[in-house]
């Protein structure tokens, strides 16, 4: 049994693969992976920008599709192409778990990230066009982006809620489920064929509040700047940790109970963005901090190669939970705003979508017009 097996079968967590590229579908990549242990996968507009730039993979059906349709249509054939092979790589998987997992996801345009009303049209469209059981749209937890992911609930669609960022906005995410599950049944639909996961991002929390961290010890002395210094590579998980808590509160009592009582499945905490980028930190800080039953853990390639050689298996997503909230404490009392870190964050996390998307159309633009000379 592999560190991913035990993962999920003793600690009741699910590893998921975030990365997607056509060798994998091709070579066995993906069919490998899911041997050892892998139960879904997540993409987003950056993994397919390296993987269309990087291969010649892609080129024949490109200049294919190009004969009749625009060249961001021809993106959206490229991509849908890579999730349907996946989509079929885990269809057993996905029927063998009950609908629990063997899931994959697309995300909607990052330009989208502020239209409500385009987004939910997107949503329902890919929804409709891949019509397969185990697929997650994924919508970013943006202001914008909150009503339509409770819209798409309320549809019966499943979704895969992405850049979460801050405690405020995840409770706002566990609303727009909850309330969008009461609706769907209210309109006569069953809720055990609804599934959704809250992907909260870990690694960027740490980096932009370590940042912030070491201007404080900067400027500070003594005590001041060596606390500064200690809270540095703690505050993504602590925040992870209280994330869990308030999912185990949210997704318990009378309210949650009723929708229980119909079939309805929790929304599962998605932890995202789980590679170490400090090098300075254990490959695995992301991983071995947050495991615990009904979670996530979508990982890297890299990242799922270090815990299938040394990674440590064992519950600790909600132990030393008075440690987390005090730290947390500390780095607002040092004057690290965790509010703004995670409002910097979410901005950040839009425009670097939207600039790999922008930038991947310009390189197809420039392809097109070469392939059409």
């Amino acid at each position: 049994m592999t560190n991913l097996d035990r993962l999920f079968r003793e600690e009741g967590q699910s590893p998921w693969l975030d990365n997607l590229q056509r060798s994998f579908l091709s070579d066995g990549t993906l069919t490998r992976l899911i041997g050892q242990g892998i139960r879904g996968v997540t993409s987003n507009p950056t993994i397919f920008q390296r993987a269309i730039e990087a291969a010649p993979d892609y080129d024949q059906q490109f200049s294919e599709v190009l004969a009749s349709k625009t060249v961001e249509d021809a993106y959206w054939e490229l991509v849908i192409s890579d999730i349907e092979g996946a989509l079929a790589c885990f269809a057993p998987l996905h029927e063998e778990s009950g609908g629990r997992d063997g899931f994959v996801s697309l995300e909607v345009s990052p330009a989208l990230a502020e239209d409500t009303g385009a987004t939910i049209r997107s949503a329902r469209y890919l929804h409709e066009r891949i019509a397969k059981p185990n697929l997650l749209v994924k919508i970013p937890a943006t202001r914008a982006g909150v009503p339509a992911i409770h819209q798409m609930i309320a549809e019966g669609r499943s979704i895969n809620v992405t850049l979460i960022f801050s405690l405020d906005r995840y409770a706002d995410v566990i609303e727009a489920y909850i309330s969008g599950l009461e609706r769907f049944i209210e309109s006569g639909g069953d809720p055990s064929s609804v599934h959704s996961v809250a992907s909260f991002f870990i690694s960027r929390v740490d980096t932009e509040a370590d940042r912030r961290l070491d201007q404080v010890a900067a400027q500070a002395q003594g005590a001041r700047a060596e606390q500064a210094q200690t809270l540095k590579g703690h505050l993504a998980v602590a925040q992870a940790k209280l994330a869990y808590q308030l999912f185990q509160e949210c997704f318990s009592g009378s309210r949650w109970d009723a929708l229980a009582s119909r079939g309805a499945n929790v929304q599962r905490p998605l932890w995202a963005s789980t590679s170490t980028k400090n090098k300075a930190y254990a490959d695995l800080l992301y991983v071995d901090s947050l495991i615990g039953p009904d979670t996530v853990n979508t990982m890297p390639d890299a990242t799922v190669e270090a815990f299938l050689d040394h990674g440590t298996v064992g519950r600790t997503v909600d132990a030393e939970m008075d440690a987390a909230r005090a730290d947390l404490e500390r780095a607002e009392a040092l004057g690290v705003d965790m509010a703004d870190v995670s409002k910097v964050l979410e901005e950040e996390g839009v425009a670097a979508f939207t600039k790999s998307f922008d930038e991947l159309m310009q390189r197809l633009n420039d392809k097109a017009q070469a392939v059409t000379r």
